[in-house]
């Protein structure tokens, strides 16, 4: 008896490559394909028109290079566009189109995480309905949310902000975060920086499960804004909307969960006891500088405050929010340049990047055989024969 290998199906190579967001010469120039006598745009076309058959080894190379199982490149049909949940972002169409493909792949990694984690939390019994989850509605008093999630997390704003630096008052809030029951990664990419997704294609998304709730928080974002943003996505959660974010000041939904989580870090009656009395651009941005450096927050956030209590003016917010964008892009570049051949392991990263909530639960069912190497390394994202040395002093 003579065995057939499945047929690759044309049309699923083009799918994968158009939905990763890679052009027909991106592509087939990261596949290495093409040479002297054929170009690498027009040997990828032949793979995708069905002209020429392309190797085993070649169809593993997309499968990694388009972030997509083996399996799709032989489905008949192309599958159906994954569940993203709501967008409540404001991207403009064409860099909508861009960002299409790795945001898409990040999401469905989340997604596959979680629903890991999900089921983990039910094969160890500890699978508990979170009531909190969907439990407020849109049109609720925004001070009325902000105190039930302060009360939730055992949120304490002098603590927060009696730390040494940004990244631990971070470190606080997310402790209390977790707590609650909500998973908090940091994820920016598709597993290098090649792969970087931009804070202008989103800032954070949500995942409302009512026993495994997860939020993202791109971590391409400045250090500052973090907290705002997981309390952004906390709020989504406590709506019971699942979507992705990037922090839209038109959009009903985002502009509520701007309001709440504003409202926890900078509450109204401070707001209102602050004489801000400068008039000119430079002078203001000096006195926000102070103003978020004490109370480890963004600038960005005290400028939106502002702007919602109708102190500053649409046009003011705007040239000194694009002024803090530039100046954290220059600042970036610099840090980036300095830190070139030190900074903490790819361990100590990761183990920050997943966070002690998810690294505590994969570490207590892989003792108990509840969670082979293999699917503790899916829900890490890291390889199965690493999973060992990342738990090691998790």
């Amino acid at each position: 008896m003579t065995l057939h290998m499945p047929q690759i199906n044309p049309s699923g190579l083009r799918w994968a490559r158009e939905t990763a967001g890679l052009s027909l010469d991106t592509a087939a120039r990261a596949l290495h394909l093409g040479g002297k006598r054929q170009s690498p745009e027009d040997c990828l076309r032949q793979y995708e028109d069905g002209v020429a058959a392309p190797s085993r080894p070649l169809i593993l190379k997309m499968a990694k290079t388009y972030h997509r199982p083996l399996l799709a490149f032989y489905l008949p049909e192309p599958p159906r566009k994954g569940e993203r949940g709501e967008d409540f972002r404001t991207v403009p169409l064409e860099r909508r189109a861009e960002s299409a493909g790795p945001l898409d792949a990040l999401v469905r990694d989340v997604y596959v995480r979680q629903r890991l984690v999900r089921t983990t939390l039910e094969d160890a019994e500890e699978a508990v309905r979170l009531p909190f989850v969907g439990s407020v509605g849109i049109d609720q008093d925004v001070a009325t949310v902000a105190g039930l999630l302060a009360r939730q997390l055992h949120f304490d704003l002098r603590v927060f902000r009696a730390q040494r630096s940004v990244e631990e008052a971070f470190r606080y809030l997310r402790a209390q975060v977790e707590r609650s029951g909500v998973f908090v990664l940091l994820i920016g990419n598709l597993g290098s920086h090649h792969s970087n997704v931009g804070v202008d294609v989103f800032r954070g998304f949500a995942l409302a499960d009512d026993v495994a709730p997860f939020i993202v928080i791109n971590d391409q974002d400045a250090k500052p804004a973090w907290s705002f943003t997981m309390l952004h996505e906390l709020a989504h959660i406590w709506l019971g909307r699942t979507g992705v974010s990037a922090g839209a000041l038109d959009q009903r939904v985002e502009k509520f969960c701007n309001d709440v989580a504003s409202q926890l870090l900078m509450p109204d009656a401070e707001l209102g006891q602050w004489q801000f009395d400068a008039v000119a651009v430079d002078d203001i941005a000096r006195e926000i500088q102070t103003y978020a450096e004490q109370r480890k927050i963004s600038r960005s956030m005290v400028a939106y405050r502002l702007l919602r209590a109708g102190r500053l003016s649409h046009t003011a917010w705007h040239t000194l929010t694009e002024r803090f964008y530039a100046e954290w892009i220059a600042g970036k570049a610099a840090d980036k340049k300095s830190a070139m051949g030190g900074g903490p392991s790819y361990y100590v990263v990761r183990r920050h990047h997943l966070g002690q909530a998810l690294l505590d639960l994969v570490k207590r069912t892989l003792a108990e055989g509840i969670l082979t190497p293999t699917k503790a390394g899916r829900v890490l994202g890291v390889r199965p024969v690493n999973v060992a040395t990342l738990m090691e002093n998790a």
